[in-house]
């Protein structure tokens, strides 16, 4: 079949749209999905920044959802015409798999950020027959359609807003994921969330459904009043003595504390802000040494990295889509929507801070 996608050629030129090929329907555990929409997430347009060791020419999107079209057999558990949320892929065997942590799937490399089954790579091609790296992150969802293995494809309530979906697949579970899951945050608790972006942002939301009080910490005014509406003490990264202004905000210091900047400094803040025992999670990917200040893991406090906030999606998803429509995550109020052709104004939107979370419609 042929459809339009996204396709990047080179680590410098824009995103195309064009026509690109699927040879061959589902196998046995695959589903292919009609894309309503797709979240544009920063490790997306970090693959510009990965120094070759992504293939290009590539279709990237790996926060889709949309409708089933086909399935592979009985054993997906899916059928024609589910509405579907689509998360990471993970190998389902390994001893993470089988420790419900797919996020630390001894394959996850291979099948998420190389563009995946490389074996079969014929099977996905542009207009004239040339390869394109076939499945990024199980999906390659900047497209009207994508084949993905029903494993990381989540079904969800039809009455939802399909379209804006996508990023509880990724980018919203990761934020969520970490308070809820990672630190396991309730009534009572203190978090201090450093960067409100579309991470940041759905920590808070999520810290705030939990029933604990919230300090974010952002340099952009107007993602730290996004921060307050839902439920945070807004707190300007530019203030003076920030671990000390957040122990004050919590009575003597964040019992947890997430990082989505993989800023040094702010690091060392976060973790001179927690109280004892305390435990600040990482999310962004370092590229550079971490130098950690004296005293700053005294007295009990830890640091951990956290990947896709250690969520399972096929429970984690329903979660979040049982609390929006409780009005408790009203993550839709951070999407804006773009059409597909529109790639790169939602890139340049990104990257600019003009958007917190931008979602294409093919």
């Amino acid at each position: 079949m042929r459809f339009d996608a996204a396709v990047l050629r080179s680590y410098e030129d824009p995103f195309a749209v064009e026509e690109v090929i699927l040879n061959a329907g589902p196998d046995d555990g695959e589903v292919l999905v009609r894309i309503a929409g797709c979240g544009l997430c920063r490790t997306d347009l970090a693959v510009r920044r990965s120094a070759g060791r992504s293939p290009l020419p590539a279709v990237l999107g790996h926060e889709g959802a949309g409708v089933v079209v086909e399935d592979g057999g009985p054993d997906t558990g899916l059928n024609p015409g589910d509405h579907v949320v689509l998360s990471f892929d993970s190998c389902g065997h390994c001893r993470s798999c089988l420790g419900a942590a797919p996020a630390y799937c001894d394959a996850f490399a291979a099948l998420n950020l190389f563009g995946g089954r490389a074996e079969e790579a014929a099977r996905f091609t542009d207009a004239a027959g040339g390869t394109l790296a076939p499945r990024w992150f199980g999906q390659s969802s900047f497209a009207a359609y994508a084949m993905v293995p029903a494993r990381n494809a989540v079904r969800v309530d039809p009455a939802l807003p399909l379209e804006l979906l996508g990023p509880l697949g990724c980018g919203f579970l990761t934020g969520a994921g970490a308070v809820l899951n990672s630190f396991g945050a309730g009534p009572g608790d203190t978090v201090a969330v450093f960067g409100a972006g579309a991470v940041g942002l759905a920590a808070v939301m999520a810290a705030t459904a939990a029933g604990a009080v919230v300090v974010a910490v952002d340099r952009h005014p107007e993602r730290l009043a996004l921060a307050e509406k839902f439920g945070a003490i807004p707190l300007p990264a530019a203030s003076g003595d920030l671990p000390g202004r957040i122990r004050r905000l919590t009575d003597g210091g964040a019992r947890f504390a997430l990082d989505t900047t993989g800023s040094a400094p702010l690091i060392n803040d976060a973790l001179r802000s927690l109280r004892p025992r305390g435990h600040l999670g990482l999310v962004a990917r370092l590229h550079t040494e971490l130098p950690l200040e004296t005293g700053t893991l005294d007295r009990g406090r830890r640091l951990s990295h956290i990947c896709e906030g250690d969520a399972v999606p096929a429970l984690m998803i329903p979660r979040l889509t049982g609390l929006w429509q409780a009005g408790r995550f009203p993550f839709d109020q951070l999407i804006r929507t773009y059409p597909l052709a529109g790639i790169n104004e939602a890139e340049a939107d990104c990257e600019a801070g003009r958007v917190v979370k931008p979602v294409l419609i093919p």
